[in-house]
Order: C-alpha cells, then structure tokens, then sequence
C-alpha cells in the first residue's frame, strides 16, 4: 500500500454559495460549528460556467473575513482571461490567498468546450502563475476513479501531471469509497515524478438517493456492497446515516493511518455529518 511522504497534516472542509437569506443564515451557523474545529480552511464552489460567480466572491469574502481561511473554487470554462483576473485581484486585495483551481463543469447548450479563452485547468494555473505570481496557494482536483470525461485513465493522469507542472501546490480528490483506489493514484502518480499532496475528498452519507445522483454525474463508484446495504435500509434515513457514517468513519481512518496527508470533506452546507465523523477519528 503506497503513502504519502510526511506532508503536515491538514483538515478542510467545502460549501457552496447559499442562494437565499435563510440559506445564508444555515451556513452561517454550520461555519461556527466547524470553525471550532479550527479547520486549515474552507472552500467554496464556483457553479458551472461561472453560474454562482457573484454568490461564490460573496461567500468567499465574509467568511475570509472571520478568521478562518477560505479558498474559492475558480473555473475557467465560459471565462475570459479578463474576467479570471479581474477575480484574481478582488481575493488578493481581500486577503484570501488559497485557490481551488478547476476547468468546471460545462454549460448545457455551450456545446462540447464551454467557451472562454481558458479550455482545461492547466491553462487556468498557468494564467494564475503569470497574473499573480506565487501569492496564491493553488489545489487542483484529482480523480482516483478517473475524470468521467477522460477518454483512458493514461489520459485522465496525464491531464493531472499538466496541472501539477503548470504551478498546482497540492491536489484535493473527487470522494470516493474504495480506499485502493487513492494509493493506487498515489502509486501511478510517483511512478510519473510527481510529488505534491494529495489530500482525499470526503463525501458522508446521509441520502441515498442523493448520492447515486452525484456519484453518476461525477463518475464516483459506490461499491456494491454499499449500494446493497444502503437499499436494504429503505425509508429509513436514521439506519442510512448511522450505517454511512460507520463506514465513512472506517474508511478515513484507513487514509489517515496509511499516511493521507490530511481531509477534504464535502458538507452540503451541513455540520452534522461530518463532525460525527471527524469525533470518531483517532488523529
């Protein structure tokens, strides 16, 4: 089993832009919670084709401004070079100084590039490097199960090492449920000359329903055996919770243990869940 090198430790965790004042009201308490954590940072998503941009800077800027660190997921599909500075020097004047670099999801009815000057996320870190130089730490995504876009896995890690030579700093994973798929990227990714974080994404289970949706439209395996388990349950939402987070629980504790340089975990603008989880962990 490949680990990574002794990279300090670090834990994070992502939300996305709240469109209405209640919602601003519910992240605002969820950031409390995990603020006493005293996470290394939070991120925040960036719809696609820059569909939240304005909610994103929002969210960005008056979390950045309460003490912990936050990162805003930048995409350059359907962006200009203008557009993307123009972002880039609002975060730096504010203070934020970690991005989350992404090509980002393609518009429907834009056709197969999304448009915009920047077409895959190598390019936007190498126009992130240029226009501001090393001020920003910048992530980049990996994919342990593959891109669903990639047309071989040959290719998928080939994209992947684009990004790390372009200027990427460390990598945050797409969630995943099969632990032998992380040090498998890990191991395929030294064999490339590659070393940088690789920090795995954390997904907790709380929907059933929810998470086949988003493991099909982002190309995430949900084992069978899960899958089973978690159609046993039903209706009844209180087994699937407690059941996801046992294996949750398992499963980073496993990536820990092995050396995993840390946690990304996806909230859905919830705390529940992934405290559970993060009491568990022995760190």
């Amino acid at each position: 089993m490949k680990t990574q090198k002794a990279y300090p430790r670090r834990f994070s965790f992502e939300f996305f832009p709240p469109k209405t004042d209640r919602g601003e009201e519910k992240l605002q308490l969820t950031r409390d919670r995990l603020a006493e954590h005293d996470p290394h940072f939070f991120s925040v998503t960036f719809g696609a084709g820059g569909s939240t941009r304005d909610r994103t800077l929002k969210t960005v800027l008056d979390l950045n401004s309460q003490g912990v660190s936050t990162a805003p997921h930048l995409s350059c599909i359907g962006a200009s070079k203008a557009d993307v500075a123009e972002l880039l020097d609002i975060y730096r004047d504010n203070g934020v100084d970690r991005i989350v670099a992404l090509r980002g999801d393609i518009p429907s009815g834009t056709g197969s590039s999304g448009g915009g000057e920047l077409r895959y996320a190598n390019e936007l870190v190498s126009f992130i490097r240029e226009h501001s130089g090393d001020h920003f730490h910048l992530e980049v995504a990996a994919y342990p199960e593959f891109h669903p876009q990639a047309s071989n896995a040959e290719q998928d890690l080939r994209n992947f090492k684009r990004k790390v030579e372009a200027g990427a700093d460390s990598a945050i994973t797409q969630y995943f449920y099969n632990v032998e798929s992380y040090f498998y990227f890990l191991d395929r990714m030294e064999k490339m000359g590659l070393d940088l974080p690789v920090v795995p994404g954390i997904m907790p289970i709380v929907n059933f329903s929810n998470l086949v949706r988003f493991s099909d439209m982002c190309g995430a395996d949900i084992p069978r055996w899960i899958r089973k388990q978690l159609e046993a349950y039903g209706d009844d939402s209180s087994s699937i919770q407690k059941f996801g987070e046992e294996v949750v629980t398992r499963m980073c504790q496993q990536l820990l243990d092995a050396g995993a340089p840390g946690l990304h975990f996806y909230t859905m603008n919830q705390a529940d869940a992934s405290l559970n989880i993060w009491h568990n962990l022995s760190r």
